[in-house]
């Protein structure tokens, strides 16, 4: 039997988590349930007894506290809940268990599937009816006490403004992994990504915004512990406010959070801004069966959605086992508390977040006026982040594409289909395309946000790459040992003739053509842009479209050149080029229908010079139209050699055979066409169009870019 613990006197209710203050630490954790709580140290690694147990003080609010002198940077704790374990009320303390302090900085130690972390003795007729009393302080991780003393050298957030915002989404290993610039020792980690070489790559493209896939500490579930796996894309948060260890070069645990940070401030330095995918709808901690690591273990009621009727089950809008309880104030506390501190303490500089309705049903319906939406549009800290929604989740009417309120920018699935959906040869996409290039006004416009509402991707880490999307019919991921049954049927794709990788010479050309097509599209519409980390160099996971358990070479950017590789990033960074240098193509509102100022903003012709009318929208195989696009009525200024941009007029062929297009007449002698970039080769350099020319032939599967222009021509730019 256990002596009793010493009360721990003198702590303060706030802030949660454990505060150094320089002579010791406060300790103050939640539960409205437990009758007392203790809190445990560790030495060395965590793996034996604890060195000390103390039990804190209960106060108002359902706060436990203490207060320990003397008490150092580094300590490893964890703290036990004693109260009422009764699954049918669900009430789920059990002091048998260690859990982690859900405002944990830091980290150390792993989930060891073969302990006894479930509340229950697993495999028993009544499952999760049943106390178990095994000690499990062995088999999970501990928090770990840090200090706050690293020195940001007057590091600030670039704020970016969304109309120019270029975003890149990436994993911290996957990006450099295989970088051959990156040191050995530095790849695959945060200094990794931080790297001079890496840096470089993103500014080359134009890219003002990485979005990285979840880095707070990573859960590796039980079926993927038991094949040898891990979940490499860190859906599956064990804390909120922990850099992932395993993503860190520097051993130490307090030198991995200002390893984190040094990255940030690296991009910072590069005007990049640093956005993290974040995940609050679940937790590791999964259904009734699961693991009992943290909040189920505090406050099983309080944390999480439990069914009403019968809340020994979880309500799971997640499809992940639980989903997290934001109607209840601490809840939300705890998550506010978290974004809070990626911001002010680590300077992140926005956050997409994963299955955002789910955030968002306080009373079971999705409500754009429930409590975390109303928290996030108040709070000064979070005042000019970057938010961006993930619009669905698994609960009743979960896709809510454009149901989120001004400031937030939402993931665009429509768009992505639409894009995918078209340049495959899908009929019937004419007008579904119009509105993916000019903002989806029809599904943003209602709620009075702009174009920069809609965050486009044609590609995202959940699928196939852009290489893949072009050379695959079918997923092929058996590499994920689930029979291939995982992973979408939908991907909208085409291999082109034939399955995977081939040497035949036109079947790469037509594949290489519908990427960039795709790659341009994206660039070229209005809203933000958001490119996949890899498609610029024509990265391939080999068919398997759903790797989120492969931490591998099937993830893994290869930078190995290739001619396929340099023709994409050549033409990645052209295209992005173009979107900075011309300003109508990064709106801050919609189209007007009619003429703004005597002239139309924007114009649909067909590819023989006429307008497009309803009678050409409404044609299924109709597969090629122009869009011309007006400068901003203020005009953009004489470039260095008095040359003026004018209009963008951008060419789409959609079909498999040639097309011509004629050309609209300038509007005066001193104005002509000019070529920009032509989708057919990305080596085709700025040149301009012979002023007796006015058709351009548009190679099948094409888009072509052109500008009207004012100034001096070619020859006479060269002479001077």
């Amino acid at each position: 039997m256990r002596a009793k613990a010493s009360v721990l006197c003198g702590g303060a209710a706030g802030p949660l988590g454990a505060t150094y203050d320089g002579a010791g630490v406060n300790f103050a954790v939640f539960s409205s349930v437990a009758h007392h709580l203790e809190l445990c140290l560790f030495a060395g690694s965590g793996d034996g007894e604890p060195t000390a147990v103390f039990e804190l003080q209960a106060g108002e609010g359902g706060v436990f506290s203490g207060y320990l002198p003397g008490c150092q940077p580094g300590q490893l704790y964890g703290y036990r809940a004693h109260g009422v374990y009764d699954p049918v009320s669900g009430r789920r303390c059990n002091a048998s268990k260690l859990l982690l302090d859900p405002y944990a900085r830091a980290i150390a130690g792993h989930v060891d599937w073969g302990g006894p972390i479930h509340s229950y003795p697993p495999g028993h007729p009544a499952a999760d009816m049943m106390c178990d009393t095994c000690d499990d302080a062995w088999a999970v991780p501990k928090a770990v006490v840090v200090a706050d003393d690293f020195d940001w050298e007057g590091d600030r957030h670039p704020r970016i403004p969304w109309a120019d915002t270029v975003l890149y989404e990436a994993h911290v290993k996957g990006l450099t992994m295989r970088h051959p610039e990156v040191p050995p020792e530095l790849r695959g980690t945060y200094a990794g990504l931080a790297h001079p070489a890496v840096i470089d790559h993103l500014r080359s493209l134009g890219v003002t915004a990485v979005e990285l896939l979840p880095v707070f500490e990573i859960l590796d579930e039980a079926h993927l512990a038991g094949r040898g796996m891990v979940n490499y894309w860190g859906y599956s948060p064990l804390g909120f406010f922990a850099p992932a260890a395993r993503y860190a070069a520097c051993a130490d645990h307090a030198g991995r959070i200002d390893e984190f940070r040094g990255m940030v401030k690296a991009l910072h330095s590069a005007g990049i801004e640093v956005i993290l995918d974040v995940v609050f709808n679940h937790t590791g901690e999964g259904s009734h069966l699961g693991p009992t690591l943290s909040l189920r273990g505090l406050d099983n009621a309080a944390y999480y959605r439990l069914v009403p009727e019968l809340p020994r089950y979880y309500v799971d809008t997640s499809g992940c086992g639980n989903a997290l309880n934001l109607g209840h104030p601490q809840t939300l506390r705890l998550v506010m508390d978290s974004l809070r501190y990626w911001v002010a303490e680590m300077h992140v500089d926005g956050f997409r977040f994963d299955l955002a309705p789910t955030l968002a049903r306080d009373h079971g319906g999705f409500d754009r006026r429930s409590r975390f939406l109303a928290a996030v549009h108040q709070d000064p800290t979070l005042d000019g982040v970057k938010l961006i929604a993930e619009p669905w989740d698994l609960g009743d009417g979960g896709y809510r594409l454009g149901a989120f309120p001004h400031p937030w920018s939402e993931w665009n699935g429509r768009y992505r289909d639409a894009v995918r959906r078209f340049w495959r040869g899908d009929s019937g996409l004419l007008g579904e395309l119009g509105f993916r290039l000019t903002g989806s006004s029809d599904v943003f416009c209602a709620s009075g946000r702009g174009p920069q509402a809609s965050v486009n991707f044609v590609t995202c880490h959940d699928g196939f790459p852009l290489r893949d999307l072009v050379s695959y019919s079918h997923k092929h991921n058996q590499a994920n040992g689930e029979g291939n049954r995982d992973g979408s049927d939908h991907e909208h794709c085409c291999n082109h003739g034939i399955e995977g990788p081939t040497a035949d010479p036109a079947i790469r050309e037509l594949r290489a053509r519908q990427a960039r097509n795709m790659a341009g599209t994206l660039l070229l519409s209005q809203g933000v842009p958001m490119l996949l980390g890899g498609d610029e160099i024509a990265r391939t996971q080999g068919g398997n479209n759903n790797a989120y358990c492969q931490d591998n070479e099937i993830s893994w950017l290869d930078w190995t050149p290739t001619p396929e590789s340099a023709a994409m990033h050549l033409w990645v960074r052209r295209v992005t080029a173009l979107r900075r240098r011309f300003p109508q193509l990064r709106r801050g509102r919609f189209f007007h229908d009619g003429e703004v100022e005597g002239r139309r903003e924007v114009l649909w012709l067909r590819p023989d010079g006429a307008q497009m009318d309803a009678g050409a929208w409404g044609e299924r195989e109709r597969r090629a139209l122009a869009m011309w696009i007006a400068s901003e009525p203020r005009g953009i200024g004489d470039d260095a050699g008095g040359r003026r941009d004018l209009s963008v007029l951008i060419l789409i062929n959609g079909g498999p055979g040639p097309t011509g297009f004629t050309l609209p007449a300038p509007g005066g002698p001193a104005e002509r066409w000019r070529l920009l970039v032509d989708s057919r080769s990305p080596g085709i350099g700025e040149h301009d169009v012979p002023p007796e020319q006015r058709r351009y032939e548009a190679v099948g599967h094409s888009l072509v870019v052109l500008a009207l222009i004012q100034g001096p021509t070619a020859g006479e730019e060269e002479r001077r």
